[in-house]
């Protein structure tokens, strides 16, 4: 290490040849074999120098970047949940991503986590044939379509989209909201309640179909580039063979569900290796009173707090990634690493924003950006509320769900 005398105040030098410049001070990624290592090193190299500088604009004015996506398939992005690799490689891109841009880690996580893998492991051949080829590549988006305008946080009992049968088919009736890529989607897998038998099942739909309808959802203070959307399903027909096969009751929407939100906790790692990068660099480079921010103990605690809460959460969910390849995965266990990470990344992301001052509130220095999307990964896939209810429910054999 560079030795600072006693009573020396560190220089800029000083601050720029300090041994630790990157983010992940107790190096998990060296626990990958090592072409996933070298695998993610490019990985990380690519969303910095291609995607992380384009972003900021694109989510200013809440547009989708398109473009953007032939890049991320190059790069494996689309088909991760198929790639072999291991749990612990997945959940470090997936962090990578988010480093990067948080409204993209959320496409590129719904796509794998419920779209994808869902379709692999939940449909038939026919519709994995139909279906697997395009969306590996981002030629084509799917949207996962549960939460209701009235119902969120009770959707296993409340949800009110209907599906009867029809002569040969199904027809869906009702509304969605919340629904992650709702505008832009070429097939939803759209969640409804058979009037026949009471049973929650999963369809596959095309968002094409008469008498479906998406508007996006305007307005939004983080996630702005991710296009969520309101759905109307107004007596949408589809075939016989809409049906997955493996999603013929709500049980198989929950276990989608368990391992989604062990993805978001990815997501809040990589969001506060993203804010300590930030805050770090505008340390080091912005000067007040003649002197680096970084020379000051009031900048390096925080800067040290932010790095403490992303290693806390990297430690955490390398130790997911462990029990989700031993398959003991619960859905306690995915509970309380999205609660905690969440609200680490919480703490975090206003650590930074007041760390950068006035220039914290506005996107040019990205931390704003990073604070508003912090927001969304807190209150999405599970509210920290009922996340901490299904962690206590587990612990004391008492549910506090009504």
């Amino acid at each position: 290490m560079i030795p600072v005398l006693r009573g020396e105040s560190p220089s800029v030098e000083h601050a720029v040849g300090i041994p630790f410049p990157d983010a992940d001070l107790f190096s998990f990624a060296s626990l990958l074999v090592p072409p996933e290592r070298e695998r993610l090193a490019a990985l990380h190299a690519f969303l910095q120098a291609e995607i992380r500088p384009v972003v900021t604009e694109h989510w200013n004015r809440e547009e989708f970047p398109a473009h953007l996506l032939p890049a991320l398939a190059e790069h494996g992005l689309g088909e991760l949940e198929l790639s072999g690799a291991s749990r612990l490689f997945r959940g470090l891109a997936y962090a990578e991503v988010a480093r990067a841009d948080v409204s993209l880690s959320a496409l590129v996580g719904i796509h794998n986590e419920l779209v994808l893998g869902l379709i692999d492991a939940l449909g038939s051949a026919e519709q994995k044939a139909r279906w697997l080829p395009g969306l590996r590549r981002f030629r084509a988006l799917g949207a996962f379509a549960l939460t209701e305008p009235e119902h969120g946080s009770d959707i296993a009992g409340g949800l009110a989209t209907t599906a009867a049968r029809d002569g040969g088919g199904w027809v869906l009736s009702g509304a969605k909201r919340w629904i992650g890529s709702g505008t832009v989607a070429d097939v939803a897998v759209v969640w409804a309640r058979d009037t026949a038998d009471g049973q929650v099942k999963g369809f596959l739909v095309e968002t094409d179909r008469p008498g479906w309808s998406a508007t996006r959802i305007e307005h939004k203070t983080g996630l702005r580039i991710m296009q969520n959307a309101d759905i109307v399903l107004d007596e949408v027909r589809v075939p016989a063979d809409a049906l997955l096969p493996g999603a013929t009751s709500f049980a198989a929407a929950n276990e989608m569900l368990r391992n989604s939100r062990a993805w978001v906790g990815w997501q809040a790692a990589g969001v506060q290796l993203g804010i300590f990068d930030v805050a770090r660099a505008y340390a080091i480079s912005r000067h007040q009173f003649g002197r680096p921010l970084a020379a000051f103990q009031l900048v390096q605690e925080p800067l040290a707090r932010i790095l403490g809460h992303a290693t806390a959460s990297l430690g955490l969910m390398t130790q997911i990634a462990r029990l989700q390849e031993d398959g003991l995965l619960d859905m306690p266990h995915a509970a309380l690493a999205k609660a905690t990470t969440t609200s680490l990344a919480r703490e975090a992301a206003a650590a930074g924003r007041a760390l950068l001052g006035g220039n914290g509130v506005v996107t040019d220095h990205e931390m704003a950006k990073l604070f508003n999307d912090v927001e969304i990964l807190y209150t999405y896939e599970g509210t920290y509320e009922i996340n901490s209810l299904i962690v206590g429910r587990a612990v004391t054999g008492v549910s506090a769900f009504v």
